[in-house]
């Protein structure tokens, strides 16, 4: 038999070698954002022809790239901002107040019908966007959400079966005992929820909040197939229309918007990290 002292020497091996994989898969993952950044300070020549190669005196040309990506054209690239946070924020408010509101009366109200709602919500996660993404855009002309301020609707019809799926997990979990007590003390089911059930459900909320941020935020292929582009263009549609004569294509400054367009998101990422894994251990996994 293996003594302790094996044993943990055993575990130590593991966990070293366990931490050596990741860390290769970690740096693996980063190349590309680190191409992005290298390359966004580089001429577009040396961008095609020396990609994974640092700046020198030759390819470096500094913020330039930065300033051709944004004065490219004659479309505004502080419109794009506007118009991607505009849509980002409203979807994820959206998505957040409405999706929490539903799981909690589905959680709690034992019936056929919620069952039913919860399984579909539940089955839309699985069906790819390319199978209604022409009958969508035709309906969304239809009922005018093609504007940056009605398309977050389309959002919360696409978002809620995550949403929902996570926080009817977290919902179960709570004690119910809990709302019986507010009802007792006078409370209604509007107060009950916003005063007792929705502070209790602040990581999943933010858990999800910030996927939906990453995802709204970076999104191309919704916006580009309901909204005008003509008149309403969110970042990955203005990256996209950075092109000259003949369809050519600037890369620096194509690198250089992309880099402006992502550091926002790791930015926030990186600060809500530790709640994503809390919202995801206390929704998804409960329940």
């Amino acid at each position: 038999m293996a003594t302790k002292e094996q044993t943990l020497a055993t575990e130590r091996r593991t966990k070293t070698i366990l931490s050596v994989v990741l860390a290769i898969i970690c740096v693996i993952y980063c190349l590309p954002v680190v191409a992005v950044v290298i390359n966004s300070f580089k001429g577009n020549t040396f961008v095609k022809t020396e990609t994974f190669a640092l700046p020198n005196e030759q390819s470096f040309v500094g913020f330039d790239n930065f300033i051709k990506g944004m004065t490219f054209g004659n479309y505004p690239f502080a419109n794009s901002v506007l118009y991607s946070a505009i849509i980002t924020v409203l979807s994820t408010a959206l998505i957040l107040i409405f999706c929490s509101m539903a799981a909690w009366y589905i959680a709690r109200v034992d019936s056929i019908f919620c069952k039913i709602v919860y399984f579909l919500c539940v089955f839309s996660m699985v069906v790819p966007f390319q199978m209604v993404m022409f009958t969508l855009s035709k309906t969304a002309d239809t009922l005018k959400l093609n504007t940056p301020w009605t398309i977050p609707i389309v959002y919360l019809g696409f978002g809620a079966g995550l949403a929902i799926f996570m926080f009817v997990g977290f919902v179960k979990s709570i004690p119910l005992e809990i709302e019986e007590a507010a009802a007792i003390d006078g409370c209604g089911p509007v107060r009950t929820f916003f005063e007792v059930v929705l502070p209790m459900l602040k990581p999943t909320l933010i858990s999800v909040g910030i996927l939906e941020i990453m995802w709204v935020w970076n999104d191309y292929l919704l916006p580009v197939l309901v909204l005008d582009i003509n008149k309403y263009r969110t970042i990955p549609i203005h990256i996209q229309y950075l092109k000259g004569s003949y369809g050519t294509v600037d890369l620096g400054a194509t690198m250089a918007l992309i880099l402006l367009s992502i550091i926002p998101v790791i930015i926030f990422y990186l600060a809500c990290q530790k709640h994503i894994i809390k919202g995801v251990a206390a929704g998804a996994v409960k329940g």
